[in-house]
């Protein structure tokens, strides 16, 4: 009996887990928003900007700004050969600075130009 209760308890909690959905909306682009292609990077890693651990960074005016409303693993691995944290990268993005931050409302990472 105590067998069952616990395989039951068991297949609950892992379907109560797994059915939980993704609460971070999706970024559409606006067009009626202006849009940036800005250097984006890691920031403590690559921008050389005073913080605790990995966070996604934007080049905008020529001043360097943590971002607000995507983070550095949302765009792959980080730490890859061509990450933010080893690699700085040119994204489209729309948003705008608020404090010391750049709050984003649309983030799109552009594919590296392949020289033939």
């Amino acid at each position: 009996m105590k067998k069952t209760v616990f395989v039951v308890l068991a297949v609950f909690l892992t379907v109560v887990a797994f059915s939980q959905e993704n609460k971070k909306p999706k970024m559409v682009l606006d067009s009626s928003k202006e849009t940036h292609v800005l250097e984006a990077s890691c920031g403590t890693c690559m921008f050389k900007m005073k913080g605790d651990g990995c966070k996604l960074a934007v080049r905008f005016k020529g001043k360097d700004y943590f971002v607000v409303g995507t983070g550095i693993d949302d765009h792959g691995d980080a730490h890859d050969q061509e990450g933010f944290c080893n690699a700085i990268s040119k994204a489209k993005v729309q948003g705008k600075v608020e404090g010391d931050a750049f709050k984003v409302s649309y983030f799109e990472l552009l594919k590296k130009e392949t020289k033939q």
